[in-house]
């Protein structure tokens, strides 16, 4: 290697940040560890970027997370009738949790969360560097970390992150510089990451493997590879990272490939509502061969728990006044119909009677962080409506159901 492809020698402040640098077929990756909603971080990124010595930027992010820093419009384009008739309606709201969750950091350091990818977008875009996307899919990523533990699980690791949000305790400057030992995503599920394999391995390990691949694969598909990149990721994926750089990625396209896979649900979640479906009506049969009364009282005892419950989710969402009575008498024919669901009835009827307004758009970011904000917001509501609709539908469908098993054959 000539002197003049030698790496320049970093500025002395930004030696204090996670760094290393790795040497791979003529090619020289300098990697900065961050933390995302550090002041630190985002600085160690402008100086290395003013020092010139780097021809590609390749930041820890998707296209969707790219988009949502660098347009600061895009939520007022969500269609969230078209996001909950797709059934994207939990993972938009998954997604806006752990946007909350680095906010609420943020606002106590007095810096834009994601800060540093921002001056690395910024800077690449003024010396006309490539910038390079090199991280999966934050939607798959949540995917992939849902299907991997098991099902009880999932309901405190869902419960974990919406709580996350919602805590007013305050975080202090040099606690959020331990996050750089980290990642946002480990830092929002800490409570169960630590002893969590099945956590860590889809949200820190495969996304490790995942951007050694796709920087690979970049360099191969290039007629005129890079000399240096700079590559501004999480502090958690340092080492990971590092390592599978210097070890090299076989078949990188496969693995890419098998790493956009999201696991294909177990049978059950598709079978299940259609035997209860059958088992209700099959029950109603019976009740009315036995009395025409007996039938109609298990009838009554369906739609009345089913409604309750599901009205009660609604109304707990405060949704509009004729949302919760859609909602209850919509849930005792939806949970009989498993092709459509008592949310998506409610969340319908809410985005139509309350649609979001401009100032629910512009409010969003500081709205998420408070539990009013979320009640307050007409976007969140409408989400909040669906979550707690369908879960009030699905308890109501399984009380109803032991409800009828017990009159029957009690």
């Amino acid at each position: 290697m000539s002197p003049s492809n030698l790496p320049s020698p970093p500025p002395t402040d930004v030696e204090e940040q996670p760094l290393a640098r790795i040497e791979r077929d003529g090619l020289h990756y300098t990697l900065l560890g961050t933390a995302h909603v550090s002041r630190a971080s985002a600085e160690a990124v402008e100086r290395l970027l003013d020092t010139g010595t780097f021809d590609a930027v390749a930041v820890e992010l998707d296209p969707n997370r790219h988009a949502a820093l660098t347009d600061p419009d895009r939520w007022a384009k969500l269609d969230l009738f078209q996001v909950v008739r797709q059934g994207k309606a939990g993972m938009v709201a998954a997604n806006l949790a752990l946007g909350a969750f680095q906010q609420r950091l943020a606002d106590q350091l007095g810096i834009e969360p994601g800060q540093e990818m921002r001056v690395a977008i910024r800077a690449a875009e003024e010396a006309g560097l490539p910038l390079l996307l090199i991280d999966r899919d934050i939607g798959v990523t949540l995917r992939r970390t849902y299907r991997n533990v098991p099902w009880w699980q999932r309901f405190t690791l869902l419960g974990s992150l919406f709580l996350s949000t919602l805590s007013r305790e305050e975080i202090t400057a040099e606690e959020v510089e331990k996050l750089r030992q980290g990642d946002i995503l480990e830092a929002t599920f800490t409570e169960f990451a630590e002893n969590s394999q099945a956590l860590y391995t889809p949200l820190i390990a495969e996304r490790d493997r995942y951007m050694a691949a796709k920087l690979e694969a970049d360099a191969e598909s290039r007629e005129n590879p890079f000399a240096q990149v700079l590559v501004v990721i999480g502090a958690g994926h340092l080492k990971g990272l590092r390592e599978h750089l210097e070890a090299g990625v076989p078949d990188h396209e496969a693995e890419l490939e098998r790493l956009e896979q999201v696991p294909p649900s177990g049978p059950w979640p598709k079978v299940l509502p259609w035997i209860i479906t059958a088992l209700a009506l099959a029950g109603f049969a019976i009740g009315f061969s036995r009395s025409p009364q007996l039938g109609l009282e298990l009838i009554r005892d369906w739609f009345l728990i089913n409604g309750v419950l599901a009205g009660l989710g609604a109304l707990i969402a405060l949704a509009h006044p004729l949302t919760v009575v859609g909602t209850f008498l919509a849930a005792p024919f939806t949970s009989l119909n498993p092709l459509i669901g008592a949310g998506f009835v409610a969340a319908g009827l809410e985005s139509w009677l309350r649609k979001p307004k401009v100032a629910d758009f512009r409010d969003l970011r500081p709205d998420l962080t408070s539990a009013r904000g979320w009640w307050r917001n007409r976007v969140t509501r409408t989400l909040l409506v669906f979550l707690l609709a369908t879960t009030g539908s699905v308890l109501g469908t399984y009380l109803a159901g032991f409800r009828i098993f017990g009159r029957l054959f009690g």
